[in-house]
């Protein structure tokens, strides 16, 4: 391990990986926010609200 660390430059390449796991986790989130399934912002396919949609009032007496 130590000769690797000779050959690349510490600070260079721990930079280098946090640029590229930063850019891949951006990726991966906007690829899910353009899925009509997985974009948690706009509320997904809509099953919390059909659960609402359904609900109806207790009889008289309850």
């Amino acid at each position: 391990m130590h000769r690797i660390w000779m050959i690349f430059d510490p600070r260079r390449t721990l930079i280098a990986l946090f640029a590229f796991l930063g850019v891949l986790a951006f990726t991966i989130h906007f690829i899910l926010l353009s899925t009509d399934k997985y974009n948690w912002i706009d509320g997904g396919d809509g099953a919390t609200a059909g659960a609402v949609v359904d609900m109806t009032p207790l009889p008289p007496g309850f």
